[in-house]
């Protein structure tokens, strides 16, 4: 579930995801993935360049942070964001 506005406008707080591990990451993909600094903490952003098996990512919304070096692995990708009306 989408727990901030990072990645508003495409996600909002209170979204469910709904992911899969399946799939190499691309460019412009939603991923799941730990914060590199702090285990146990997920975050989801967009792929902004894939290099190998490491990745960067952004922020929809210009006051996110974005990741350089993020490993593929381990993330998963986004396929469908439920709209909060379900939730």
């Amino acid at each position: 579930m989408v727990a901030d506005r990072s990645m508003e406008p495409t996600l909002v707080e209170g979204q469910g995801l709904i992911t899969s591990g399946y799939g190499s990451a691309k460019p412009g993909q939603l991923r799941c993935f730990e914060h590199p600094q702090r285990p146990g903490f997920w975050l989801v952003k967009r792929v902004a360049r894939v290099r190998a098996d490491r990745m960067d990512v952004t922020s929809d919304n210009p006051r996110g942070t974005d990741f350089t070096d993020v490993p593929v692995a381990g993330s998963y990708r986004v396929l469908l964001a439920i709209p909060t009306r379900f939730m």
